[in-house]
């Protein structure tokens, strides 16, 4: 198999990132095994580099590393699934409310566009992924918190080895779409506290859902 092009960047950072997408994909499942000597040849490095690209996603959640036995595409627990919601739950219901009362109507106005596209994208389940992360990504930037950023970045990458079984569930998708509606009115109305309740609700009924 030919080797893929790797681009100048450190070549264990452009490594972690083919790893993660090929995690989030599915095309390494959750709970098997990699093959370290395998990918090596695939990507036409050795196996130097390889590793120091799974201890950078050993440290985000994604893979696991086992004594003597190697690494593993992390399987979420369901005390996993409710440790992250949680802990989203709390640092998104605080942007939130960050939000609501200190972002530019021009920003109100971004985040409402971006709702619009969830709208649209209702019918199409990969798009609304996408619009969906976006969303919730943009409303963080408004809130400007880098740290809470972080955090969050890092939850939401644990959240989305399981993100398809939550909004593959009938109903779901339609289900989430009201949520962000309630959550933009909160926001238009400039109501912190509302605006912070109903993002908690959000990552509460996602939680359900995903169970």
């Amino acid at each position: 198999m030919a080797a893929v092009s790797l681009t100048p960047r450190a070549l264990y950072e452009e490594v972690a990132e083919l790893l993660r997408q090929r995690i989030f994909n599915r095309e390494l499942a959750p709970g098997s095994w990699i093959d370290e000597l395998k990918l090596a040849q695939e990507y036409g490095i050795s196996r130097t580099p390889l590793r120091e690209a799974l201890k950078v996603l050993a440290t985000e959640g994604l893979v696991t590393m086992k004594v003597r036995r190697g690494a593993y595409v992390t399987e979420v627990s369901e005390r996993d699934l409710t440790d992250v919601y949680h802990l989203l739950a709390l640092l998104e219901s605080d942007a939130a409310g960050v939000v609501a009362t200190q972002a530019t109507e021009a920003q109100l106005k971004e985040l409402q566009t971006l709702h619009r596209e969830l709208e649209k994208a209702v019918a199409h389940r990969e798009r609304f992924f996408e619009i969906n992360e976006a969303f919730h990504m943009r409303l963080l930037e408004i809130a400007n918190n880098r740290w809470r950023d972080q955090m969050v970045a890092d939850l939401r990458k644990v959240m989305k080895l399981n993100r398809h079984n939550s909004l593959l569930k009938s109903g779901r998708i339609e289900e989430s779409l009201a949520e962000h509606h309630a959550i933009m009115d909160a926001l238009a109305a400039r109501n912190s506290v509302l605006a912070a309740q109903k993002m908690q609700a959000h990552f509460a009924n996602g939680l359900a859902a995903a169970g």
